[in-house]
């Protein structure tokens, strides 16, 4: 066999699903060949951290995008372990990854990226670290329905666009540093089309950027604000999300949890680093 029919057969295949009403119709997944590398989703924090939400988004994944297992390892602790995790894996082809390690954080974390690599690089098996979820025009999807579901905003199914909001502003908060902040501005416009409504970004766990954000919305005459969480839930700036909430005078979303666009983003990074890492 070539080595380029040797790549074609590992990348995923690509397929179409049929089409389901509402929010989440014309879902795309990736089907994985036998003998594909393991796709590991790294989680920030301790299993007893994260109440169970990896694992939540990791069937999702097997279920809607590849058809084969994903395995979730963390951060930290010694429970499912991300390093131990990797060292119990086969290298099924020594001429391709063993492992494609997806970091399991909706934006840039310098800390979390560096600290999966140092993983990666000390595994017995190849491994390969993908990017994170986001930035992701699915990512605005994910917080436009939680937003609906809290009753901050209304989701027409038909059309999948919010033709009338309960909240007149929203605050996008992420975890993370300026960079961050600056990555998740794309979330904000998109979300801000979609709700038809001004979006603001600052990060969770600074409420002088959260309260400046309110006050230039109030000042453009917004009477009722919405807060809504960039994070998936059990990352440690999480617990920031009600204080925020609160120094903006503002209800707020919840987290975005094991949502579908995220086991989509999850699928789409695996193949972006696995066709990066046999076409290098």
């Amino acid at each position: 066999m070539s080595p380029e029919s040797q790549a074609s057969e590992a990348l995923p295949s690509r397929r179409r699903r049929t089409p389901r009403g509402g929010r989440h119709r014309g879902d795309e997944s990736f089907l994985l060949p036998h003998g594909s590398p393991v796709l590991v989703l790294a989680v920030p924090g301790t299993a007893r951290g994260a109440g169970g939400v990896p694992e939540e988004l990791a069937r999702l994944v097997e279920l809607e995008h590849t058809g084969q297992p994903t395995l979730v390892g963390y951060l930290e602790g010694d429970e499912g372990n991300l390093g131990a995790l990797l060292a119990t894996l086969d290298q099924q082809r020594p001429d391709e990854p063993g492992a494609v390690v997806v970091p399991l954080v909706t934006g840039p974390e310098h800390e979390t990226e560096q600290a999966i690599r140092k993983i990666v690089a000390a595994a017995p098996i190849r491994a390969v670290a993908a990017e994170p979820l986001g930035p992701h025009p699915l990512i605005a999807e994910a917080l436009h329905d939680r937003l609906a579901d809290a009753g901050l905003a209304r989701a027409d199914r038909i059309r999948m666009m919010t033709m009338v909001t309960a909240a007149g502003g929203v605050i996008v908060v992420t975890p993370g540093d300026a960079f961050a902040v600056r990555q998740a501005e794309v979330s904000s416009v998109l979300l801000a089309s979609r709700l038809a409504s001004p979006v603001f970004t600052a990060r969770v766990d600074d409420q002088a950027g959260v309260q400046a954000a309110a006050a230039q919305l109030r000042g453009s005459g917004v009477q009722r604000l919405a807060v809504a969480p960039q994070l998936i839930g059990f990352e440690p700036d999480a617990r920031y999300i009600t204080a925020a909430a609160e120094a903006a005078g503002a209800e707020h979303a919840a987290p975005l949890g094991a949502h579908t666009a995220l086991a989509r983003l999850a699928a789409l990074r695996y193949a972006e680093a696995l066709s990066a890492a046999l076409s290098g």
